[in-house]
């Protein structure tokens, strides 16, 4: 009886693993047949099925950093860092604020407030870009990144905030009661007591942040016009042009160079990410 469990055991287990494996072949296959395609000729990406390429090229890369349109991949890839850390130091500077004062601050209508704010997320983007592109255009500011980030900047972005307050509400308020004591104010407080409790938090938001802007289309597509200004997602729109020839390889080569920074910086952070969204305050 007991060696029938076992052997039932051993092929539940196999049967579990082979599962796995084949979940994550499924789940890994675009990236590995995106990776291989950066070695194969455009006419064999778009002509074969097989993974595997019959002729290994590294004329996709070299297209790739030479970059199309008389912009270098660098520009691109400088125009995409901007946006990113850009959009990190607004997210994380603004947002940690507004969350200090909707979690540590007593003031009228505080509940409302935040309850408007967390509507906000309700909101489809694309129901407010035709108004603020409307705005922006009249105030001159279309073709700049100046519409991409100062939303970034004025705590515009709902979800970080609610990330933060909720972080906070977690750290015992007797912190805040005795720098009081101490005689440290709004100020000393969320810089010397907030701030470094908030790391795994503001990890998290910066994350989150740097991968949708790194990733985002819509956008610069909308408020981009000069391919000087261009990120990499744009960047990769230009070598598609159905009209003329569509240089697929390249556009690979691109699109893998565009993915290592994402994974570097994830990679570099990630055990903060866990921390910051399970919101668990103070650890013994």
């Amino acid at each position: 009886m007991r060696r029938r469990n076992q052997s039932r055991g051993r092929v539940r287990s196999v049967l579990f693993h082979a599962l796995s494996l084949a979940v994550v072949a499924v789940i890994l296959y675009p990236a590995v047949w995106m990776f291989v395609s950066t070695l194969k000729p455009s006419s064999e990406i778009i002509g074969s099925v097989s993974i595997i390429p019959t002729t290994v090229t590294l004329d996709n890369f070299v297209k790739a950093f030479a970059g199309i349109g008389g912009v270098s991949f660098w520009q691109f890839f400088l125009n995409s860092l901007v946006l990113a850390l850009g959009s990190v130091v607004g997210i994380t500077l603004s947002c940690s604020v507004s969350a200090y004062a909707f979690a540590r601050i007593d003031f009228p209508g505080r509940g409302l407030f935040f309850t408007l704010m967390i509507g906000t997320l309700l909101l489809p983007f694309h129901v407010v870009i035709i108004p603020q592109y409307i705005v922006f255009n009249q105030l001159g500011l279309v073709g700049t990144y100046v519409p991409l980030l100062i939303g970034k900047f004025l705590a515009a972005e709902a979800f970080f905030v609610f990330l933060m307050v909720q972080f906070m509400r977690n750290l015992p308020r007797e912190l805040d009661e005795a720098a009081r004591i101490d005689g440290a104010g709004h100020v000393r407080i969320f810089r010397s007591i907030m701030l470094p409790l908030m790391k795994p938090a503001l990890v998290t938001s910066s994350i989150f942040a740097f991968i949708w802007s790194w990733n985002d289309f819509f956008g610069p597509l909308i408020y981009l016009s000069s391919p000087d200004t261009f990120p990499l997602p744009l960047a990769l729109r230009l070598f598609v042009d159905q009209t003329t020839v569509s240089d697929y390889g390249a556009q690979m080569a691109m699109a893998v160079l565009a993915l290592l920074p994402v994974l570097l910086f994830f990679l570099v952070f990630q055990r903060y990410l866990v921390q910051g969204v399970a919101t668990q305050g103070l650890k013994g």
